[in-house]
């Protein structure tokens, strides 16, 4: 009898995150063709996401109002009355916030082993190697598990989403007991957005630095990423400036994207920034300084002002994918 791999799912305005069919396929990726993999869906009236989710595997659902919105104490309570009568193998997650929030606490549960970050898994039976970044990305390592339970997150965008099956899989649903021992309870959760596409899960990024200039200065930058269907994000320079909200923050200090285009616009290029954005696929680059650092890291650099060149992209992008076939 097969090991089994608990993956984690998680949603976004009731509909399923891309990064959970990553974790699907990097469950794959990390287990035999015998082993069992569940998927464990926790939330509020998503039988559409479920629905969806069975196409790639196996699904373990707990439905109930307390799970409506994310607050730690209460995930961690159903996904351990969830996870105890399975005793899995290893469980994965995001390394979303809430993944990056709960793999700790369930590991301390399982009393478990946990490589986070999970980049690319590599290796074949039981010679699993996980890569995960270093040194805000300037070094990679590989890492083995030696015992199990095992628990890992992945970046998303980095494995690639698993594929749906010809047929669904089960779907079952599992009650939750609320705990009777929490010690603090979320009254109202305000939600703040980089936009319609999550930033972390976006295939394109443009992003403004202090080179926009002002909160209109991003104004170009997200007509450009609405052509490409792409989210717009920012450095910290630019958000400590006040020209935009911190949620849109990429680099060490904020959020990390892999897209596989970011655009950066008025950005010079600082090391906490190039943190956030350096694994990105193509990195397009667009300064009036010839001289800025992040050149150094770009496969295309565009010497000239934001202003003149950015409109100029969108313009000839929407001709380019908007033209009749």
């Amino acid at each position: 009898m097969g090991n089994t791999y608990v993956i984690v799912a998680e949603t976004k305005g009731g509909r399923l995150r891309q990064v959970s069919l990553e974790a699907i396929h990097a469950a794959a990726l990390a287990s035999h063709e015998e082993d069992k993999r569940i998927a464990l869906l926790l939330g509020h009236q998503l039988k559409e996401a479920a629905d969806e989710l069975a196409r790639y595997t196996e699904v373990i659902l707990i439905d109930h109002p307390d799970l409506a919105s994310y607050q730690a104490e209460i995930y961690f309570a159903a996904l351990t009355q969830a996870l105890d009568p399975i005793q899995p193998y290893a469980v994965i997650f995001g390394h979303t916030a809430i993944g990056r929030d709960l793999a700790p606490q369930i590991a301390a549960h399982l009393n478990a082993g946990q490589i986070s970050d999970v980049t690319a898994i590599s290796g074949s039976g039981d010679a699993i190697a996980y890569t995960r970044p270093l040194y805000a990305g300037k070094a990679f390592e590989n890492r083995q598990f030696s015992s199990s339970p095992q628990v890992i997150t992945i970046r998303p965008n980095n494995i690639a989403p698993a594929q749906p099956a010809s047929t669904s899989s089960s779907i079952t649903e599992l009650s939750y007991t609320p705990s009777t021992s929490l010690r603090s309870v979320i009254k109202e959760v305000v939600s703040k957005s980089a936009g319609r596409i999550d930033l972390t899960e976006a295939k394109v990024v443009v992003s403004g630095g202090r080179g926009v200039k002002s909160k209109a200065g991003f104004q170009p930058l997200e007509e450009l990423a609405e052509v490409l269907q792409g989210a717009v994000g920012a450095s910290r320079g630019a958000c400590d400036a006040g020209y935009c909200d911190y949620s849109l923050q990429i680099g060490q200090t904020g959020k990390v994207v892999t897209p596989e285009i970011y655009i950066a616009c008025g950005i010079s290029g600082a090391i906490q920034h190039l943190a956030g954005m350096s694994q990105s696929r193509i990195i397009i680059a667009i300064n009036k300084d010839p001289e800025a650092p992040i050149f150094k890291v770009a496969d295309y650099g565009i010497v000239g002002d934001l202003f003149e060149v950015v409109p100029i992209l969108a313009e000839e992008f929407r001709k380019l994918l908007c033209a009749p076939n």
